[in-house]
Formats: structure tokens, C-alpha cells, sequence
């Protein structure tokens, strides 16, 4: 092992020991199941809007838009702008009134005025459906990550850096709960701003803080010319590219507020005020951030060698941050190159362990609380019991996503979360919405409409290209689809769902309500409309 790998590895083993000291810290303040589902509701507004950050900056967005905009240009940034818009639907209408209607998870504000197993068998799936997406974008993540800084190009390496990711997050949920979830994001959201921060600087002293020059140079160097820097690069090729992308950017605005590990993050705050402020926190933070990503992109395509490009391409563009600052920190083979490269990722494997622990912590509690207790226990169980289906249900979570991951790696991770806000934005924003705002939801209307959304928006991808049929790409050799070439099932032509799974969702929520009379339904709405609004009875449990 040469020196700069000895600087990566102590780097990766620092923060990874600052991760596990703070999680065995938090273990020791975790009591019962408030603290551990929702860390004892103590965090204020500013805390949680940084835990909220940290949750939200994923590798996505380090990783993903970053390396989205170094090889689509203007059609990249679309991702961040996506991201950005989505919080005002998070902020306006759902994050206030879902912290005074619920209690731990999103079946608990659908349940409280709806038949209780059904309601909560359905939302546990989306939860956990939605959850295993997110992941799969962490995990390839951390695989490209790993392998660029142990420079090995081995699959069986890669491999073996999902299945550790793995296991830490396991760990982290299984140990330290949300308060340990919680301190990790806010610990990484600072180092991620930071580490962001400097690279920008570094990115933008190399043009004289010219904005105008570094984009030029970009344009000259992706071999695109002023096409790099123009709407459709990416998505105006044709007809079924443009309609793509306009359901991606469906997908994207109204994915954030049917997010469950979003969702989740409201519950830990005291008051319906400290949710709406720490929204707040949160958007400026990634406000900020997501200006840093179109620095960071356009800057890996402007001084970015040839072959580094050829990298950054050959990953699906997760590359593009790492090599990016090794680049301003004086190159491959430099000090300062080695630097910043390790620097650099090591924020992002931070980032990877903080979100994969708040996404594992978000299903196992939906199945224990929701399921277990919920369904087969109806409400009876112990939190004892309770915790204990939660560690277990960790650990199932966490080796399915590491099954999945595997056959995953060839796609950008900016994409796969895509996918995730588009199985978010059909199956729990629908129901979310309607039962908060239109008294004749009822059951039959949340079932069809989180079961319509969820089985359209992933039997879409499934037989989308995606899964089947885009060949082989011709510089790499590598297939683009996840199945082998000989299979192809895409009669589906577009990428993205969303434009078809969020419509239909809407209007399957609505025919099933119309189409059943539940007077239960409409008698509790009232009285969680005076919840929602002021948050009265708010820590109550939610059963009935």
C-alpha cells in the first residue's frame, strides 16, 4: 500500500470511528421506543434542519448530479433544481401538519381514521419499497467510491465494500436508534458543507472566480460545445427523451414530501413550529449545496484530464466530485492531489453511512411499529417486543438492499434515486395529501392509491429500458440495462415513471373513495384536521 493509500484508508477509518463512537454514545441515552423511533422528540428545529440536510445530501446528489452535469452539462443541473423545488411541497403542505397528526411513522396519520391493518400493511410496504430504492443509490455509491480510492477495478472488491457499508448500517440502526442516526447526519451535513465549500474555491481560483470562463472552458473541453451548456443535451433528443424528462421533473418536485425517512425526520422535533423551522434550516443548506454541485460538475468537465473524463463516464459520472479534487489539489501523483481526493471521500462515505442508517432506521420501524405491532399484534405488543422486531427487521432490510445493490452498479446514482422519488411521489404522496385535505377519504381509497402507485411505478421500471433492451454502450463495452442483452421485456419506452404512476395514483385514490362509503372516515376527519392544524393531542398514541 503506497502512502496515498495509507492517507485514504486513515481518513476512511477515522470517520468511520467517529460514526461508531457517536452511535455507542447515543446507545446509552436510548431508553424506550420515543427515543428510539423519534430520539426522544428532543432535537430543536436547527438540529433537525442539519439532520434533515445531512439525510437529504445524499450520495445523490454528491456523487450523482455532480457527475450528471460533467457529462449531460445544463441537463444534469436539472436534477438539482428538482431537488431544490421539491422542499416547498415538503414545507407548504405536509411537514407542519404530519409532525401534529402522527406519532412515529406516515400509517400512523393515514390509521388514525381509517380500519388500522389494512391501512397500515399497505403504507409499511410502501415505506419499505420506497426505503430499498433509496439504498441501492447509497450502496453503488459507496462501491464506485471505494474501488476509485483502493484503486482496484475488481468486482469482488466492489462487492465487498457494499456488503461492509452494509453491515455499519446495520450496526448504526441496531445500536443507536434515531438519536445516534440523528448525530451522525448532523456531524456529516457540516463535514459534507464544509469539504464542498473548499473544493468550489479551489474550482473557482483556477478561473479568477470567473463564473463565465468556467463554463466556456467546460464546454470546450465535454467536446460538446455550446450544446454542453443548453437545454437538451440530454433530454431533447427526441420526442420520448423530452417527455422523459418532464417526468422526471414530476418525479422530483413531488417525490421529497413522500420520502418516509423524510417523513420520519418530522417526529423527532418538540413542537409543529420547530418542524416548520428546521424545513426552513434545511432548505437553505441545500439551497446552498445544490449551487455547489453545478461548480463541482462544470469543473470536473472543465479541468478534468482526458483520461480521468473517460472515468468519470465509465462510472455513470459518480466519479466526477473524487477526481475532481484531486485534480485542484495538484493532480494525480501529487501530495495535495492525495489530499483532497481522501478528504474528499471520506466525506462521502460519510454521507453514504449517515443516509443508508436514517433509510434502514425508517423501513425497520415501519415494519415493527406498523406491522408487527400494528397488524399482528393490534397495538398489544410491548416496546420491548417492538425494539426487538425493529433490530431484526435492520438486518433483513439491510441484506436485501446489499443482494440488490450488486447488479446495480452500472447506474448513476443521481438516476436511481430518481426512481425512488418517483415510487415516493406515486404511492405515498397521493394518500398523504388526500387524507389530510379531502373529508371522503376513505380505506378503500388510501389502498388503491398506495397500492396503484407502487405497483405502477416499479412494473413500469421494470419493463422500462432500464431493465432490458438498451444494448451495449460503445466505448466501454459494458451493458447499459440490467439484464443480459439477450433478454428484452421494455415496452415501455420512458426512464422515469412518474408521468404515468403520479396521475394514476391521484385518480385511484379518488375512484376507491368515491366508490366506497366508510362513515368512520369521514366522522375522524374533523377531529384530525383540529390535529393537524394545531397539533392538540399530538403526542397521543394513534390508535383506535
Amino acid at each position: 500500500m503506497d502512502g496515498d493509500q495509507v492517507l485514504t484508508t486513515s481518513l476512511f477509518l477515522l470517520v468511520v470511528a467517529i460514526t461508531v463512537g457517536i452511535t455507542f454514545w447515543a446507545s446509552r441515552q436510548t431508553s424506550g421506543a420515543a427515543d428510539f423511533y423519534a430520539g426522544g422528540r428532543g432535537f430543536s428545529g436547527v438540529q433537525n434542519g442539519l439532520a434533515i440536510g445531512g439525510d437529504y445530501m445524499s450520495a445523490a446528489s454528491f456523487l450523482g448530479i455532480s457527475g450528471a452535469i460533467a457529462l449531460s452539462g445544463y441537463d444534469g443541473f436539472l436534477y438539482s433544481i428538482g431537488f431544490l423545488v421539491a422542499w416547498l411541497v415538503a414545507l407548504l403542505l405536509v411537514a407542519e401538519m404530519l409532525r401534529n397528526a402522527g406519532r412515529y411513522t406516515m400509517a400512523d396519520q393515514l390509521a388514525f381514521r381509517m380500519r388500522q391493518r389494512p391501512v397500515r400493511t399497505a403504507a409499511a410496504t410502501s415505506t419499505v419499497v420506497v426505503s430499498i430504492f433509496y439504498l441501492l443509490a447509497q450502496m453503488v455509491g459507496a462501491g464506485a467510491l471505494v474501488a476509485l480510492l483502493l484503486d482496484v477495478s475488481s468486482d469482488t472488491a466492489k462487492n465487498i465494500t457494499i456488503f461492509a457499508v452494509g453491515a455499519l448500517m446495520i450496526f448504526y440502526v441496531t445500536v443507536g436508534g434515531m438519536k445516534g442516526t440523528t448525530w451522525v447526519q448532523i456531524v456529516k451535513a457540516v463535514l459534507l458543507m464544509a469539504g464542498s465549500a473548499l473544493i468550489v474555491v479551489l474550482v473557482l481560483a483556477k478561473f479568477d472566480f470567473n463564473l463565465s470562463d468556467l463554463l466556456g472552458t467546460a464546454a470546450s473541453n465535454s467536446g460538446k460545445g455550446q450544446a454542453f451548456l443548453e437545454p437538451g443535451l440530454k433530454y431533447g433528443v427526441s420526442d420520448t427523451s423530452k417527455i422523459d424528462f418532464l417526468s422526471l421533473g414530476i418525479a422530483l418536485v413531488l417525490g421529497t414530501a413522500g420520502l418516509p425517512h423524510i417523513l420520519i425526520r418530522f417526529y423527532t422535533v418538540p413542537t409543529s413550529r420547530d418542524a416548520r423551522k428546521s424545513v426552513l434550516w434545511a432548505i437553505g443548506l441545500i439551497g446552498v449545496f445544490y449551487l455547489f454541485t453545478l461548480v463541482l460538475g462544470f469543473g470536473a468537465a472543465a479541468l478534468l484530464n482526458k483520461g480521468d473524463y473517460a472515468k468519470v463516464a465509465a462510472s455513470g459520472g459518480n466519479l466526477a466530485s473524487p477526481l475532481l479534487a484531486q485534480a485542484v489539489g495538484g493532480g494525480d501523483g501529487s501530495t495535495g492531489g492525495a489530499v483532497l481526493l481522501a478528504l474528499i471521500s471520506a466525506v462521502a462515505f460519510a454521507t453514504i453511512l449517515a443516509v443508508v442508517a436514517g433509510l434502514t432506521l425508517t423501513s425497520s420501524v415501519s415494519v415493527a411499529h406498523d406491522i408487527y405491532n400494528g397488524v399482528i399484534r393490534r397495538g398489544q405488543a410491548s416496546e420491548k417486543d417492538e425494539l426487538r422486531v425493529t433490530r431484526w427487521s435492520a438486518l433483513a432490510i439491510g441484506l436485501v438492499a446489499i443482494l440488490l445493490a450488486i447488479p446495480a452498479q452500472r447506474l448513476n446514482v443521481a438516476f436511481l434515486v430518481a426512481l425512488a422519488f418517483a415510487v415516493a411521489a406515486s404511492a405515498n404522496l397521493p394518500a398523504i395529501l388526500y387524507n389530510m385535505f379531502w373529508k371522503g377519504f376513505n380505506t378503500r381509497g388510501a389502498l388503491w392509491s398506495i397500492y396503484g402507485g407502487l405497483i405502477s411505478s416499479v412494473g413500469l421500471v421494470i419493463f422500462s429500458p432500464i431493465m432490458s433492451g438498451k444494448g451495449v454502450d460503445p466505448v466501454s463495452g459494458k451493458n447499459l440495462s440490467l439484464l443480459p442483452t439477450s433478454i428484452d421485456i421494455s415496452w415501455f419506452p420512458l426512464e422515469n415513471p412518474g408521468i404515468v404512476s403520479i396521475p394514476l395514483a391521484f385518480f385511484l385514490g379518488w375512484l376507491g373513495s368515491v366508490t366506497s362509503k366508510e362513515p368512520d372516515a369521514e366522522e375522524r376527519y374533523t377531529e384530525l384536521e383540529v390535529r393537524a392544524l394545531s397539533g392538540a393531542g399530538s403526542e397521543k398514541a394513534v390508535q383506535h
